[in-house]
């Protein structure tokens, strides 16, 4: 068989481009078809990547999900500055054995809501609204930290994601010994028929509803907002500001408290065009508002799924220019000591608000529902440490109480979902060595409307 080469097309290996003209697309494709090669899978209709719809959860009205950043199973469990959390994981349901997939924050949180990387193992800014490059689903290059890569290109159509190794020495990491994915041992292939879609698309698909709530998302919403404070942001034109400050004000002053990165729809192509009203950029909403979270909480009229990003600072993040109770930890080796309790205090108390008020509304009581809080990552996964994470499910239904051993992950996640929600599996929640969490929900597989 002949083989095929970036370089017969002027690229050398060490600068094969992540986001690539469409001239460029349509040369490869006739040089492509001139070798007689599929080797790569180019954009067109979206041909899911979809199996059966799992069975193990039953029919769930509203799922509220929580996501927390960048801390172990170990530094929060047991943690003293995170008497809520520890409180809610022995009432509630606590998987013991739950993993993040990788790393960066990004690339879990594109696996939480669609299955898969999708060829994306950064955090970079989303390339907004660029129809003339080819995303890395349609190249099958990975969009990475280390060889560094431009913006991401809109998610969309169908190829290969990026493999998950063992040890990721490419990435955050930037070397040996590099960050444990998953347990440190397991690895997961690149898979070549993935289709760039999320559990958005499927609920849409289902006639069901769906919100990103996301904390500090300025007023006029997410389009071309990689980053803010709730009023500035990347896109802040501060030479407007009068009169002029001296120092001037600059975009450096701003504490990123939203960041798209946290907020997964925002990268593909159907949400960024939101030529579906139902599959746009106006599901994503901040926390205040006639339309933000807590409003939406108070009148009862939540969404079916409710994906929910606390700010940087109340997520445990961090920032390194907001202050002491915001700061990131003073070392990094997975250790309780080793994080600042100040941060841990602050996401248990958001934590604790999102719960409250999640409990206190009207929807909160009417059929079945659940609440999952989970952390994206172990930032801090240098062996011997891994990428496990606390994930607790609690529901106004049925068993409490329960530990689980079972090794799940964040594919488990989206698939107990897509049970609850009767959807079809997608991507890698499809594989065969993913289980549904059918202990932590309580449910029953035959429970359906």
């Amino acid at each position: 068989m002949t083989t095929f080469s970036f370089a017969k097309l002027g690229y050398q290996d060490s600068s094969i481009p992540q986001c690539i003209p469409t001239q460029e697309i349509i040369t490869m494709k006739k040089t492509i078809a001139a070798l007689g090669l599929l080797g790569i899978a180019l954009a067109g209709p979206v041909f899911a990547k979809e199996g059966n719809i799992p069975e193990g959860v039953r029919h769930l009205d509203h799922v509220f999900v929580i996501m927390m950043e960048n801390h172990g199973y170990s530094q929060i469990m047991n943690n003293p500055n995170a008497p809520f959390v520890n409180e809610l994981a022995h009432s509630a349901n606590l998987a013991t054995n739950y993993f993040a997939i990788g790393h960066p924050s990004l690339t879990n949180y594109l696996e939480v809501v669609g299955g898969s990387n999708f060829g994306v193992q950064s955090d970079h800014n989303a390339d907004w609204h660029n129809a003339s490059c080819a995303n890395n689903l349609v190249t099958g290059i990975a969009n990475t930290d280390n060889p560094p890569s431009p913006n991401i290109c809109p998610i969309s159509g169908t190829g290969t994601d990026a493999a998950t190794p063992a040890i990721d020495t490419s990435n955050e990491s930037q070397g040996l010994p590099g960050l444990n994915n998953i347990d440190g041992a397991q690895s997961i292939r690149a898979a070549s028929d993935i289709s760039g879609k999320t559990i958005a698309d499927q609920l849409l698909e289902a006639r069901r509803t769906w919100k990103s709530y996301q904390e500090d998302l300025p007023i006029d919403g997410a389009d071309l907002v990689n980053y803010s404070d709730g009023v500035y942001t990347n896109n802040t034109d501060f030479s407007k500001i009068l009169p002029a400050q001296n120092p001037p004000l600059t975009s450096a002053g701003i504490v990123s408290l939203y960041a798209a990165k946290h907020n997964p729809f925002a990268y593909f192509q159907s949400v960024q065009e939101g030529r579906d009203p139902g599959l746009s950029l106006a599901h994503t909403v901040g926390f205040d508002g006639p339309k933000g979270l807590f409003a939406d909480l108070g009148t009862g009229n939540i969404p079916a799924f409710s994906f929910i990003a606390p700010n940087q600072c109340n997520d445990q993040h961090g920032r390194g220019n907001a202050g002491p109770f915001c700061n990131y930890g003073p070392v990094s080796n997975g250790s309780q000591s080793s994080v600042n309790p100040a941060l841990i205090q602050r996401g248990d108390v958001a934590i604790r608000k999102l719960v409250t008020a999640i409990k206190s509304s009207p929807a909160w009581s009417e059929g079945h529902n659940a609440i999952v809080v989970l952390w994206d990552e172990n930032d801090y996964s240098v062996a011997p440490n891994t990428n496990q994470v606390v994930l607790i499910v609690d529901t106004n239904y049925g068993v409490a109480g329960k530990q689980s051993a079972t090794p799940y992950n964040h594919f488990s996640l989206l698939k107990s979902l897509e049970s609850a929600f009767e959807l079809p599996c997608l991507n890698h929640a499809c594989d065969d060595n993913v289980q549904v969490m059918s202990d932590l929900f309580g449910a029953h597989g035959h429970d359906r409307r």
